[in-house]
């Protein structure tokens, strides 16, 4: 089981029955989805997110503190005592999957045919299975055949 994602009371939701708008509140904008990339990528301190995405310094630390207030990542003290490292938590974790939607629709539509781009590989360099939503009996399931119950 996932755990939650605790929220401070600052977060208004856009649409507060729908997952995916509150997902899009706690992690929707470019930086947060950015900074997870790059935590899954192995970024732990603030100049690794501020050197990979290019991000003003404070824009990085406004989205860093709302990533920790909202149960993405975890901030300690360094080893050295000198600096804050950030790690993904579970509910970070769990982003991959997102993270992997996204990269691999950008593969899809946001290129030209023989415009290169990088590559995310599995452990033994190859490239990951397309992402596929499925069934409770493991069928291929798309918008036309899927519907949102309401509760």
């Amino acid at each position: 089981m996932a755990e939650s994602v605790p929220c401070r009371g600052d977060v208004t939701w856009t649409d507060p029955s729908c997952p995916v708008a509150r997902t899009l509140d706690l992690v929707g904008d470019r930086w947060s989805l950015l900074i997870v990339r790059d935590a899954m990528d192995g970024a732990r301190a603030f100049t690794d997110f501020q050197q990979r995405t290019g991000i003003a310094r404070n824009i990085l630390t406004d989205r860093l503190r709302r990533l920790v207030e909202r149960g993405i990542l975890d901030r300690e003290t360094a080893a050295s005592g000198r600096r804050q490292v950030y790690t993904l938590t579970q509910g970070g974790r769990d982003l991959f999957a997102v993270v992997v939607a996204l990269r691999q629709w950008g593969e899809r539509h946001a290129f030209a045919p023989d415009e290169h781009h990088s590559e995310l590989v599995d452990e033994h360099g190859f490239a990951l299975a397309e992402l596929r939503p499925t069934n409770s009996l493991g069928t291929p399931v798309d918008s036309s055949t899927t519907s949102v119950r309401r509760n």
